[in-house]
């Protein structure tokens, strides 16, 4: 049994150590890249978000720690994109920002309660929709706005999108404690959703929710359901990237929420290393953003919970995990939405799909390479 516990230990060890080696080595942004910064001519790419967050503000009062709140805050942030971006990576400003290669915030204005939901209803180019986006684990505040920002600009986003932030460690050691972090800001973000589902002019709601943020999100929905919230769970199409979920809570979930009116997108990958270390930590339990889309089980099991599971592996990474591909996705969602119009083999029902942006470099900018399930 000791030899068992030792073995299990070095394992553990050896996997945390890959993380630390992989991501902690990397330089993060301080709360520096906050600041607003002037411009002298119009950005080449303008970005609006909105961040709603429960944790505590930081002592200089610049931005936001990894410390629990009680009240959520509300922002407004305007972003500087730059024209030639180098795919998902994210160039931040220095104490010499250049728009033609970096990111920078340009406005910042204080929300409160009252009037965040008209910040994005009434922005220039609401459309009747909003993206509300949930960051995972080992995420600082402004690590998750700029990620929230490059993806809005990716999508070429109309309406201004969300950040809810919870209050995550930001350190590659504070799994347990981002856990929960996760879970103190279920009643936080179910908040942020029956506000905007409130709203007569949203008439949907797109919650996509990365790693352990993705538990945070089938959480919520959870408590939604539980609550009677129907009017705000017909207006929710889920989204979960990489979602770091014990498959076995994950189906406890799907049984509290039922069917949904639209399937619950899962974006998986088999070679996500991130979730592998996860998976380690909690006993080798299989994590639901690695399940394998070619297993008949899978396929099976994706249709009876109308889910769409969603093979993510050919896309391009950067955080040398394999764990940041949806950042990626996030600029195909155009062309996704025209294939769920225009063919019937796409993504608009459940099933198991794989897709290979590869081939698709050539022919389109995202194309449908083969459907693993069919009705």
């Amino acid at each position: 049994m000791r030899s068992s516990f030792l073995n299990h230990t070095k394992i553990v060890g050896a996997a945390a150590g890959l993380a630390v080696m992989l991501i902690g080595c990397a330089s993060r942004p301080t709360e520096a890249v906050l600041t607003p910064v002037k411009l002298g001519a119009a950005p080449a790419q303008e970005v609006t978000l909105i961040a709603a967050t429960n944790r505590a503000s930081s002592p200089n009062g610049s931005g936001y720690g990894g410390e629990w709140a009680s009240a959520l805050s509300f922002e407004r942030f305007q972003f500087s994109v730059p024209a030639n971006r180098d795919g998902t990576k994210i160039a931040y400003p220095d104490a010499r920002p250049d728009p033609q290669r970096q990111y920078f915030i340009t406005q910042r204005d204080e929300l409160t309660t009252e009037n965040f939901v008209g910040a994005i209803t009434h922005a220039p180019a609401f459309d009747g929709s909003v993206a509300v986006f949930v960051h995972g684990y080992n995420n600082s505040f402004q690590e998750a706005v700029y990620r929230t920002a490059q993806m809005a600009a990716d999508v070429n986003s109309r309406s201004p999108p969300v950040l809810f932030s919870w209050p995550s460690a930001a350190s590659v050691m504070g799994y347990v404690a981002d856990r929960d972090g996760a879970l103190y800001s279920r009643s936080e973000l179910g908040q942020v959703l029956v506000a905007l589902a409130r709203s007569p002019r949203i008439n949907r709601i797109e919650l996509v929710s990365h790693s352990m943020g993705a538990f945070l999100s089938m959480e919520v929905v959870r408590q939604l359901r539980l609550q009677g919230r129907s009017e705000t769970l017909d207006k929710l199409q889920i989204v979960l990237a990489s979602p770091d979920i014990d498959v076995d809570v994950f189906r406890s979930q799907l049984l509290d929420i039922g069917k949904m009116s639209t399937p619950i997108t899962l974006l998986v990958s088999k070679s996500d290393r991130a979730l592998v270390v996860s998976s380690f930590l909690a006993r080798k339990r299989e994590r639901v953003g690695k399940v394998d889309v070619y297993d008949p089980v899978i396929v099976e099991a994706a249709r009876a919970e109308r889910l769409r599971v969603v093979d993510i592996t050919s896309l391009q990474s950067v955080d040398g995990l394999g764990h940041d591909r949806f950042a990626t996705f996030a600029r195909y969602a155009d062309q996704l939405a025209q294939n769920e119009t225009q063919d019937s083999n796409s993504l608009a029902g459940a099933g198991a799909f794989v897709f290979d942006a590869a081939g698709a470099a050539v022919s389109s900018p995202f194309r449908l390479a083969s459907r693993i399930a069919r009705p």
